[in-house]
């Protein structure tokens, strides 16, 4: 089993920035990776970035490219969302997905907020 729990999310306003923490405990070794998903009420959940535990690949959705960074500190297991130049349409609750081959687990989610 692994736990993931998010941190960092909030109100800012416009053109403002903010960073998203997934920390990770439990059977970590061996994990794909690391992604963060979105979601807003009555919309599916979307992905958003995601970083690979090996080689540190990442990728990102074509909406958040330019904006968004996803880091890993691997001492401490745990993956970092900075958000820059943040829009009104970013908020949603974000959530850290992890798993060993697919995105088996699945934080609370935490909920960011950019006013206009």
């Amino acid at each position: 089993q692994v736990q993931l729990v998010e941190s960092g999310g909030g109100l800012v306003q416009a053109g403002g920035s903010l960073r998203l923490s997934c920390a990770a405990s439990g059977r970590t070794a061996s994990m794909y990776g690391t992604a963060w998903f979105r979601q807003v009420p009555g919309k599916e959940r979307d992905f958003v970035a995601g970083i690979t535990w090996n080689l540190g690949w990442t990728y990102y959705a074509d909406s958040v490219k330019g904006r968004f960074t996803v880091t890993r500190a691997a001492a401490k297991n745990t993956v970092y969302l900075q958000m820059n130049n943040l829009k009104p349409e970013d908020t949603a609750v974000y959530y850290c997905a992890a798993g060993y081959s697919t995105y088996e687990y699945w934080g609370q989610g935490t909920q960011v907020t950019v006013s206009s």
